[in-house]
Parts: structure tokens; sequence; C-alpha cells
């Protein structure tokens, strides 16, 4: 019996274990990860503890990455619409679109006609619409290249998620504009930027999906702990037995009751550890 046998550390990637917004705003590579976080990442691994990421990207934008950081648990990806193990690189559940999203991207693309957008598949490929300064950058970002069509029935299932690019007043009226419709409800809409809006399928968050992972590792809800710095991350918070959020958190993070820890590039997620380390 090891010292984290059974507990799950869940964490964001992007803002919490390692700080991309300057690599976002300035066009520049992704610094690697704090040596503090990895550290702290062995430790708990090696005392048997089960540390996953939980991020908004799905697999083109996070595989090259994956392969650099710790991990011993399945991994919650695209923002909550599937679990997937880098380990055996295989999907173990998937909440995916289904065949109605092309009935409603054709009347969002009738109210919004330049609306810039990436479109994620299961597989490596990025079908992307209208790209934009956002969209461009993304592709940085993620290091994923994205294919350009001129309509939406050009791109095939299966979808994994849509990822809306734009200035937050465009994104906000797209939002409405999707709750206002009768099948508004078939979707989640969250936030993981200001520039960024995530459409996934209905019950597809990160919450649920951590949830859901926890069972097929067996551990309790009350060994669950997660970090992560933004709305899109605030559901996988709230089923987290204690929630924690890098000082560089957004204001809503902040107020939702998280356990403020170090600035993500001083080592957040040490300090989750250090905290477990305590408490087990």
């Amino acid at each position: 019996m090891q010292k984290f046998d059974h507990v799950l550390l869940a964490s964001d990637f992007d803002n919490t274990l390692v700080y991309t917004q300057s690599a976002l705003d300035n066009g520049t590579d992704i610094p690697p990860m704090c040596p503090r976080n990895r550290e702290a990442l062995d430790y708990f691994i090696q005392n048997g503890g089960l540390f996953a990421i939980s991020t908004g990207r799905a697999l083109p934008a996070f595989t090259d990455y994956a392969k650099d950081v710790p991990m011993s648990a399945p991994c919650v990806i695209a923002n909550g619409a599937a679990i997937y193990d880098f380990r055996t690189n295989e999907y173990l559940y998937t909440a995916f679109l289904g065949e109605a999203v092309y009935d409603h991207m054709t009347e969002v693309l009738a109210r919004f006609p330049t609306l810039a957008f990436e479109v994620y598949h299961d597989d490596r490929r990025i079908h992307a619409m209208n790209p934009n300064r956002y969209v461009r950058n993304h592709e940085h970002l993620t290091r994923s290249p994205v294919q350009v069509v001129e309509r939406f029935a050009d791109i095939d299932l299966p979808i994994i998620k849509i990822l809306f690019e734009e200035d937050f007043p465009v994104l906000d009226a797209v939002r409405t504009f999707i709750l206002s419709r009768p099948w508004g409800r078939e979707y989640e809409l969250i936030y993981s930027n200001e520039h960024l809006l995530e459409l996934t399928a209905a019950g597809a968050t990160k919450g649920g999906m951590i949830l859901r992972l926890a069972s097929l590792l067996g551990v309790a809800r009350k060994d669950i702990y997660c970090i992560g710095d933004h709305k899109n991350d605030i559901p996988m918070l709230e089923v987290s037995a204690v929630p924690f959020a890098p000082a560089n958190a957004i204001p809503a993070v902040h107020e939702s009751g998280a356990r403020i820890v170090s600035h993500c590039s001083d080592g957040a997620v040490a300090d989750v550890v250090e905290y477990l380390d305590k408490i087990y």
C-alpha cells in the first residue's frame, strides 16, 4: 500500500501546469514545465498517485505535449468530450457531436457568415472555416496545422468539439444565439479564454468526465482533487474534494471558492501535491 493509492489529481494544462499565455500573446514557443512541478509530480506518481491532465485541447493539440508530461492515468481531453489514454493511445470514452450539428451550424453560419472556428476530430486532423488571427495564433500554440474548408458540409464526422475564435462580443453573441435556439440545450458552451468558446455535446464537461474517469479508476469522490485557472475548469473544481486554482486564475475561478496556490509558472501543481502530502 502506497501513500497516494487511489488518489486522483487532475490538472488543467494551459496556464495551470504550464504557463502558455505569453506564448499565445507573443507568438513564441511554450516554455517547459517548471522543475518544481515536475519534481512534485514524480514524487506523487512514485508514491502511487494517479495524475491526469484535464484539458480543453483535443487530441491533435495535446499529443506533442503529452510526451513531456508525467502521467499515471488517462486524461480528459477536448473540454470533457473524451477520456484518452496516452500510454496506450486509445479512447476509453467519448461524447462526440451527432449529425444534427450540420443543420445547427447551418443556422449559426447564416447568422454569423464570417465566424471563425476550428473543428476537431477523433484523429489528428483539424478543420477550420474563416481563419482569423486567433485561429492562426492557436494553430501556432498547439503546433497543429488546420485544413481550411469553405463549407461546413465538407467536414466529416466524427466531430469531437467545435472551437469558436473571435473577439469576446462576437463570441457572446454566438453563445446567446445558440442558447436561444430550440436545439441549444443539446450543447455545452463554455469559454476557455476570452477569445475561445468551446462547443461540446450536452453533458460533456471537465467535471462530468472527471467523475467518469474516477469511476473507471476506482477512485472515491473524497479522493478527487482538481486544479484549473479558467471558466471551463469550474465544473471539475466543483467535483474536487478541495478545489485549487493558481494565483493567475481569472476572477471567476478565484470567486468560485477555490483554494489559491502559487502562480502557474512558480509551481501551482507542486503546491497541491504538498497539500496532499500532509493529509495522506
